[in-house]
């Protein structure tokens, strides 16, 4: 049995191309093998901004938390058992003005926790999640995979080393604002039917 986590974010929800092109990825996943998927959509489901109140709940023991402080720190604390829980997460991955959605980083902010997901040591910070798969379906308007305004790949495979997933694949759907739109789509197709897990 495979757990896969499918982390949604685009504002179009299910009418995304990369909820689309996800979706049918895992799909094909499932084809192939017996897995189930658990979904946060983080547009239907928003977080809010990571506030200093949130941070400190974490950094407050257990045991020392108020009732308030607990609820803030419930929302990381589940964001993480996800990511515990499974062995694949599946991004859908729009491109927003260069970058990732804004609801994207704010699940970020909530899942790299110093001593719970990665720790600081004497020769840096160490990952502390560990054999999982990340697979990264990116959707754009423009082309942009391979090129320096391609900021988002950078920043996904940083985040996600950082944390100890090193096992990072990107399939990409780009130019869908363009005139090649369903050719763009037509290969993006073809890749997640010939994608090797």
């Amino acid at each position: 049995m495979n757990n896969i986590l499918f982390i949604k974010s685009s504002l179009n929800g299910d009418q995304g191309h990369s909820n689309i092109l996800a979706q049918e990825l895992i799909a094909e996943l499932n084809s192939r093998s017996n897995n189930a998927v658990i979904e946060r959509d983080l547009a239907k489901d928003s977080l809010t901004h990571l506030t200093q109140q949130e941070m400190g709940a974490w950094a407050t023991s257990v045991e020392e938390r108020s009732d308030d402080q607990r609820e803030l720190a419930k929302v990381s604390d589940t964001l993480i058992e996800e990511i515990n829980a499974s062995d694949t997460l599946v991004i859908g991955m729009p491109m927003y003005n260069f970058g990732v959605p804004s609801s994207f980083k704010a699940w970020a902010d909530r899942v790299a926790r110093a001593g719970v997901t990665f720790r600081y040591t004497e020769n840096g910070p160490v990952g502390l999640l560990e054999n999982k798969k990340v697979i990264v379906v990116a959707a754009r308007g423009g082309i942009h995979a391979g090129t320096e305004r391609d900021s988002q790949t950078q920043f996904l495979t940083d985040f996600f080393s950082f944390l100890g997933l090193d096992d990072i694949s990107f399939l990409y759907a780009e130019g869908l604002n363009m005139p090649s739109k369903e050719e763009s789509l037509s290969a993006a197709r073809k890749e997640i039917n010939n994608f090797k897990v």
